[in-house]
């Protein structure tokens, strides 16, 4: 066994990145503060052909020395917006018919295990700020609260790493 070259990969150049198909997921931060989480956002959802990252309230956007230091070059592929207001972007992805998925907490939380994405739906998967998580107001108007389930001392995993959990779930239940 050995160790691939990047050249034996066959990753996409970002012009053939921008012109491929992609799934029919759009990420939305909401106030994310760690400009390496947004870098990482942008990287995974690289990884997994998202459609867009919308960047909300106070979440930095690109160019940013230390987003792209994580994202190695993904704010140049993957398309992306700034907004204000979270609530406003749910709205308009609600009328554009994705359905509403809030990775939190909450009183009627769905196990991550226990949701099965459909082919022939649109998603909006929104993650919240490291401390304070999802407005309360965006929660209370998703269709879905999705739980990844812990089992250790602390409350919470890192942003970053619970975009790249969902992600790969989303991926592999569509996938399959």
């Amino acid at each position: 066994m050995r160790k691939l070259k990047n050249e034996e990969l066959g990753r996409l150049s970002v012009d053939e990145y921008k012109a491929e198909e992609k799934r029919p997921i759009v990420v939305v931060l909401d106030n994310v503060r760690s400009m390496h989480n947004v870098g990482s956002a942008f990287r995974t959802a690289d990884a997994f052909r998202i459609e867009r990252i919308y960047l909300c309230g106070i979440t930095a956007k690109p160019p940013h020395r230390d987003i792209n230091k994580t994202a190695l070059g993904a704010t140049e592929s993957v398309a992306w917006t700034h907004r204000e207001k979270t609530k406003e972007v749910v709205d308009e992805l609600r009328e554009a018919d994705y359905k509403i998925i809030c990775v939190e907490q909450a009183d009627e939380s769905v196990p991550l295990q226990d949701f099965m994405p459909y082919r022939d739906s649109k998603y909006c998967l929104i993650f919240g700020n490291e401390v304070f998580g999802v407005e309360e107001e965006v929660v209370a108007d998703a269709d879905t609260c999705l739980e990844i389930p812990q089992f250790g001392t602390k409350h919470s995993l890192n942003v970053s790493v619970s975009i790249g959990i969902v992600m790969w779930d989303f991926f592999k239940k569509l996938e399959d």
